[in-house]
């Protein structure tokens, strides 16, 4: 049963931000749109988000974090838009909860630098962890949207080099830029937050002239070779609905143990409206299980 502030919060969305994201003219005007947005999410106390390290690497933490652990995050926005800034009060709530502290590549998005730049600046922070002393054990990898299908396309290249992170964690993500998932069709009235029309135009954006099936774009189609625990969680009126169902039976078919939540009635990527909405909190304890759990053999 859903709240009575998802009841309104989704209608919201339907007649402010669905329509403006219909109308959005460039990848610029949407970034701007999505940190002023962002300003406007609660943070949770305690919250700290230091940038160091190269590639681009922003830590972030609100509270005590067990050593040596850390969760590596690649954030959401279509790859035009977000950043460690617009995520931040969601992943710090995610680092609190499981006490693991969260590490999110601010990777350059389509309008800097065109594909394959995002998933070589992935590459570079799971190089960049490596540097720092983390072994695969110890990074679980995780991503939202967009940031989903990264951390997916990444993990399917680490696992053809023999390199198993400890399990990744995902919101929503989006796995196949050739759109050919069936939820597209029939959750474009339903989906509270994105509007269908423009899913063709972004990826025009985002793929430059590659393949959209290119696994390195759209990981439904990349092969994983002994899979890590994963966790999915996604809402069942999303267009992207699909996207997560058909990899999540994917990875089972590669032999990974895999969890999938479907949440009724909740916007793309939900747990952002922590402090608003009482489902985000209630996916982001349980998500923050999930990274506890993958981490308990090496955290006693």
């Amino acid at each position: 049963m859903t709240s009575r502030r998802l009841a309104l919060l989704a209608a919201g969305l339907r007649v402010t931000a669905k329509p403006w994201l219909a109308r959005t003219a460039t990848p610029e005007q949407a970034e701007r749109d999505f940190e002023r947005a962002a300003a406007l999410l609660r943070q949770p106390p305690n919250l700290r988000l230091l940038r160091r390290g190269a590639p681009r690497l922003a830590w972030i933490s609100a509270g005590p974090c067990v050593p040596r652990r850390v969760v590596l995050w690649f954030h959401g926005g279509a790859y035009i838009a977000g950043s460690a800034r617009t995520h931040g009060g969601m992943l710090g709530r995610l680092s609190a909860l499981s006490g693991v502290e969260i590490c999110a590549p601010e990777y350059r998005l389509a309008q800097e630098a065109p594909f394959p730049a995002a998933f070589e600046d992935a590459c570079a922070a799971w190089e960049a962890l490596a540097a720092l002393g983390y072994a695969p054990d110890d990074i679980l990898l995780g991503g939202d949207s967009a940031g989903g299908g990264l951390a997916l396309a990444l993990m399917a290249r680490l696992l053809r080099e023999g390199v198993r992170p400890r399990g990744l964690l995902a919101f929503s993500p989006w796995t196949d830029l050739a759109l050919t998932g069936p939820s597209l069709a029939e959750n474009a009235l339903a989906d509270p937050l994105l509007p269908v029309q423009r899913m063709e135009e972004v990826v025009e954006i985002v793929r430059a002239q590659a393949n959209p099936r290119d696994p390195r774009l759209s990981p439904l189609y990349a092969r994983f070779e002994r899979p890590p625990p994963a966790f999915f969680q996604v809402g069942d009126t999303e267009i992207l609905r699909d996207d997560t169902l058909r990899m999540a039976a994917a990875l089972r078919a590669a032999g990974g143990e895999v969890e999938t939540g479907i949440w009724p009635g909740v916007p793309h990527v939900w747990q952002i409206f922590d402090g608003w909405l009482p489902e985000a909190r209630a996916a982001l304890k349980k998500a923050a299980r999930f990274v506890q759990s993958s981490f308990a053999a090496t955290m006693r």
